[in-house]
């Protein structure tokens, strides 16, 4: 790693002289923090259905839920309150999609976001990565699962920054056009083979 520093310092000029400078609109996120959540037992209905799958959709906001207020004696930093909705799908062996939400997870938190004029609008957006823990069990029409849920809460805001640049991405290669496989492929390229038997003298040579 310190070699690493050290090359791109003793390179920091010739790289700089060979950017642009561009100013670009980017969303730029000012705090952000991690928690976790674990449901130990979820039970869902399968309505007659077998279970097959399951899998977990980008966790989301409760509309009308996110409030966001000054904390005394304490600027720049703000009580965050919401509701944290997880939504998933059970892929049954006949098909079926059930749909389904784990128990919605309450937040209150101090995030730093900084005093700003009335103009500036800051957004909380959350991230989530789930997944079940442990075989699920079907009883009868009930499904009963364990979930983990990993959370990332972060305070972002539209800004214009000056970047260093190399110009615009070069053109990406071309697309590769999909057709079924063709069973006469690899036969094309297989090596012709004996057509007659072997010889005496083939299976045993003289010495």
């Amino acid at each position: 790693m310190k070699e690493l520093n050290k090359l791109d310092v003793e390179n920091l000029g010739q790289i700089l002289e060979i950017m642009d400078c561009d100013c670009i609109i980017v969303d730029k996120v000012f705090a952000s923090c991690q928690q976790r959540q674990c449901f130990p037992k979820v039970e869902i209905d399968l309505k007659g259905k077998t279970f097959e799958n399951i899998k977990f959709k980008p966790g989301f906001i409760v509309p009308k839920t996110l409030i966001v207020t000054d904390i005394d004696n304490t600027p720049n930093f703000r009580r965050v309150r919401f509701t944290l909705r997880i939504p998933f799908e059970i892929i049954t062996t006949e098909g079926k999609i059930i749909e389904g939400f784990l128990p919605d997870i309450l937040k209150d938190i101090i995030m730093f976001i900084p005093d700003a004029r009335d103009e500036f609008e800051f957004r909380i957006v959350v991230e989530t990565s789930s997944d079940k823990l442990g075989q699920p069990i079907q009883t009868e029409d009930t499904l009963t699962f364990a979930a983990g849920v990993f959370i990332i809460v972060k305070v972002v805001g539209t800004v214009q920054l000056l970047i260093p640049t190399f110009g615009y991405c070069p053109p990406p290669d071309p697309c590769e056009e999909f057709s079924p496989e063709d069973i006469c492929d690899n036969f094309d390229y297989l090596e012709f083979p004996d057509f007659f038997p072997p010889q005496f003298e083939d299976l045993y040579p003289e010495p």
